[in-house]
């Protein structure tokens, strides 16, 4: 009678194993096509194998709890000629003759001279094993990539995410991380320097996560800020630069607010204010209170506001409602001395905007023919390219930076 396999099959693009989570069926149990006779659980779902044809169970190599990948032999159908027949399926004995009567042909070898392969059978069980040659792991995807259902759970209960282990090498199938290699890295780091990670250092990490599930990109300009610092000498208070460069952004967005929107399903969503957060450096972390409706208010309501958000954020004294209902964000991290750099976006905004040290420059100038000495910084705006591409930003940049050009009408 021929044999017909059930194998693991090809679960997803990037799904390289699953683990058996249950076996519904026995050694002399009769199956249906396409019934599902295994219960599987990947990393990102739980699936059923299913049966190609009719038959009767001959043989379960598979075992639950146990990771196989994809193309592994779980187990065997009996099935009839007629049932071969009428499905068209290939037996395990035809499969067979089909290979011999190939290797045996004198045209087939000597195509197969240099791409033959030494063995062209199933798969037998186990079907993972601590080697990385011959396993259907996509190219660059290693680590962490794949983690199985106990892995999962082991993470989960020390509070660890994917990015935590990335520092770890892994003996598992395709350089997969296991919960030995787990393990042996955390005793093997006990010994070393260590500190508690504060709650804000916590917070910052947890949104840095998340926001890094998007496609993120960043581009960059540089602007000229004579007319601004000329301007700021002769204002009382002096507003911050930051101040400058959010009056700007927010004007800018104002003509083209689909640029700060939220991808929701098929819809983009625009903004029904503009609330802009401000990125302010505290002990062991980052705030980022808003300012709201900036396209409403002039510097010098701004900057007003602006003070008391920083000085309670430095004390740690906002409340919720300061922190919530931003649509981007603006960060100077020029104040570090540092000329350029690419900001991440919070996860529930699409833009975040930075600004470089000034640096003084020569730059030719067509009105007196020769070079004159400017101050330039780097603009730069980090967006979701889900949303917005880089002609978009580009335009963006463009109009925050013509509008700093006049600063006395900000």
């Amino acid at each position: 009678m021929p044999t017909v396999p059930i194998l693991m099959p090809q679960l997803g693009e990037s799904i390289a194993e699953a683990t058996v989570v249950r076996i519904g069926i026995a050694p002399g149990d009769t199956v249906q096509t396409d019934q599902e006779v295994i219960e599987v659980e990947t990393s990102k779902a739980t699936m059923g194998v299913t049966t190609l044809c009719r038959g009767t169970v001959k043989e379960i190599m598979a075992k639950e709890g146990v990771t196989y990948s994809v193309g592994t032999l779980l187990g065997l159908l009996d099935v009839t000629e007629e049932e071969i027949t009428r499905t068209g399926v290939e037996s395990i004995e035809a499969a067979a003759d089909r290979r011999e009567a190939e290797e045996a042909s004198p045209v087939q070898q000597e195509k197969n001279l240099h791409f033959a392969l030494g063995d062209d059978s199933y798969e037998e069980t186990p079907g993972v094993v601590p080697s990385v040659k011959g396993l259907p792991v996509p190219t660059g995807t290693m680590g962490a990539h794949y983690i199985s259902p106990r892995m999962r759970a082991r993470m989960d209960d020390m509070g660890l995410r994917e990015a935590d282990i990335s520092a770890i090498v892994g003996t598992g199938t395709g350089g997969r991380v296991t919960v030995e290699d787990l393990e042996k890295f955390l005793n093997y780091i006990d010994t070393w320097p260590s500190s508690n990670a504060s709650p804000m250092r916590m917070a910052v990490a947890d949104a840095m996560r998340r926001s890094w599930t998007r496609p993120l990109a960043t581009v960059g300009l540089p602007v000229k800020l004579d007319r601004v610092l000329e301007h700021r000498r002769n204002q009382d208070p002096k507003p911050g630069l930051t101040l400058y460069v959010l009056r700007a952004f927010a004007l800018a967005l104002v003509e083209e607010p689909a640029t700060a929107g939220f991808l929701i399903g098929q819809k983009v969503v625009h903004p029904r204010a503009f609330d802009i957060g401000v990125a302010v450096q505290v002990d062991d972390g980052v705030v980022v209170p808003v300012l709201r409706k900036v396209d409403q208010k002039s510097l010098s309501d701004l900057t007003k506001d602006y003070a008391e958000m920083v000085e309670r954020g430095r004390r740690r004294r906002l409340s919720e409602d300061d922190l919530r209902g931003g649509i981007a964000t603006v960060t100077n991290f020029g104040t570090f001395g540092l000329t350029s750099g690419t900001p991440i976006p919070l996860p529930n905004e699409t833009l975040i905007l930075g600004l470089g040290a000034g640096v003084k420059k020569p730059v030719w100038s067509d009105q007196v023919e020769a070079f004159i000495p400017v101050t330039e910084a780097e603009l730069v705006v980090t967006f979701d390219h889900r949303v917005v591409d880089g002609g978009g930003a580009g335009v963006l940049l463009s109009r925050v930076a013509q509008l700093l050009q006049s600063p006395e009408k900000l």
